[in-house]
């Protein structure tokens, strides 16, 4: 199948388009920079110019694609969802997959929250014949933005503070097992109509989850219960002088959240067989050339 991709030269993107190789799909990804392109490149895709940003050359773009399916698995966040339903629907693209997060379920008034559930709902009244799947907080490479940063300071500490005590519940989710539900969507028409949580098997306590990582990287960091409170307060001072903050004060607060998912409806149709958070802990851990506390 000849597939066009948006956020190809992403994180996800590069493990999307290695899998659909893989399988023996042709891979046309969106590219606005150079840069981009040779990242599409490299992952075996093929360079298409294109910028959400302009929305007139955007549907001229996606038909000289000459594609079958869409595949947007650029972000839901940035406002870009009427263009992009535009455009596939001019290019007489009937099916497409597209990357939400599950991020849109919390309970916090965040901005990004309304802009990607407005987005699902163009997504879902489009006509076109979609399938939403919502991944968890994303791991298992270098740069993946969430867990690599931990499993490299870990080592590095004798104390861990853990906010909030740490009992609220975590599920995130491989980006290998992302990027084959997202295959798996793409060669299952079955799913068209439907949303899908994409998670790990089974949720764990945040504490628990930074036990897995500190067995994984041979830590002895002893884990010590901290109020939320003061965290958040130091986090919106931090954000308040850093022109590009790398820790959020919404994200030590949603902390304070259970984030656990059914998989039943992904695992039923869409085939998803996610790994273990330990397994893929060890596969990051050997990725980013850490030394390895666990044997399994």
């Amino acid at each position: 199948m000849r597939l066009l991709v948006t956020g190809g030269s992403g994180f996800l993107g590069g493990y999307v388009l290695d899998e659909a190789a893989r399988r023996g799909h042709e891979a046309v990804a969106l590219a606005r920079s150079e840069a981009a392109a040779t990242a599409v490149a490299r992952h075996g895709g093929q360079p298409l110019i294109g910028d959400f940003d302009d929305p007139a050359r955007l549907a001229g773009a996606f038909a000289a694609a000459r594609c079958e399916l869409l595949v947007n698995l650029a972000s839901l966040g940035s406002g870009h969802a009427p263009a992009i339903v535009t455009a596939t629907k001019a290019a007489s693209i009937g099916r497409a997959v597209f990357v939400s997060t599950t991020a849109v379920t919390t309970t916090l008034p965040a901005r990004s929250k309304q802009v990607r559930l407005a987005a699902e709902r163009e997504i879902r009244g489009s006509g076109l014949q979609w399938t939403i799947l919502r991944p968890t907080m994303i791991y298992g490479a270098p740069g993946d933005r969430n867990l690599s940063r931990l499993l490299t300071l870990l080592p590095r500490v004798p104390l861990f503070p853990v906010p909030g005590g740490g009992r609220h519940l975590q599920q995130p989710v491989h980006v290998a097992d992302v990027a084959d539900a997202v295959l798996n969507a793409v060669q299952r028409a079955g799913g068209a109509g439907h949303c899908y949580d994409v998670a790990g098997p089974e949720p764990l306590s945040f504490t628990e989850l930074l036990r897995v990582c500190a067995r994984a990287v041979g830590s002895r960091a002893r884990f010590v219960p901290v109020p939320l409170a003061p965290l958040v307060a130091a986090a919106r001072c931090y954000e308040a002088v850093s022109a590009r903050p790398r820790i959020r004060a919404e994200q030590v607060q949603r902390l304070a959240e259970d984030k656990a998912f059914a998989i039943d409806d992904a695992v039923r149709d869409l085939g998803y067989a996610p790994r273990s958070f330990a397994d893929g802990i060890l596969a990051e851990v050997r990725a980013l050339g850490l030394a390895t506390g666990a044997t399994r």
